[in-house]
């Protein structure tokens, strides 16, 4: 979306008054709800990859197309995420965008690798990294709880994650994406 798109995408409605246009970019707790499905086909492959998004701004880079329910993004996404104990998000990678994890509960291994270099650490409550576009991240609940994290991506409209070459995760996502392209 063009710039000047994206920045009259922010501004008041003209059919809205201050207070509604304000209201609309509120985002209660309440109104939220775990969205188990989103990453489903990875659970499906492998159970421990079953996670759940809570969507604040915007839908991520999951393949949400729309969430009626969440404030509209214009620069970045925003949401939670359940990852139970024993549980991880599989490797993946954006090109396109820096990704912030903020581990609000639990513990999660974090691991990095680029150009054939690998680095971990260990993120604990309030413990926060930004993975830059490019490098290959996966997230490891090590812990004997739930994880509880914030994740933003750095665009409103991220393009999906690519997975490794040669990992089952890839060859699922080329048949996803080839069933949607029969379908059109």
């Amino acid at each position: 979306m063009p710039e000047a798109e994206i920045q009259k995408s922010m501004l008041q409605p003209e059919d809205q008054d201050f207070a509604q246009w304000l209201d609309s970019r509120v985002a209660r707790y309440p109104t939220r709800r775990y969205d188990w499905d989103t990453l489903k086909f990875q659970a499906d492959h492998n159970p421990k990859y079953r996670r759940a998004q809570m969507r604040y701004v915007g839908t991520g880079a999951a393949g949400v197309a729309s969430d009626v329910n969440s404030v509209p993004a214009a620069h970045f996404t925003f949401s939670t995420m359940v990852i139970p104990a024993g549980h991880e998000g599989p490797p993946h990678i954006h090109y396109d965008v820096e990704e912030v994890f903020f581990v609000m509960r639990g513990t999660l291994k974090i691991v990095c690798e680029k150009d054939g270099q690998r680095w971990e650490t260990v993120l604990k409550d309030r413990d926060l990294i930004s993975v830059p576009p490019g490098v290959y991240r996966e997230e490891i609940n090590i812990g004997d709880e739930d994880a509880l994290m914030c994740v933003m991506l750095g665009a409103a409209k991220p393009i999906l994650p690519a997975y490794p070459p040669g990992s089952p995760l890839a060859e699922l996502k080329r048949q996803r994406e080839l069933a949607a392209l029969q379908k059109s």
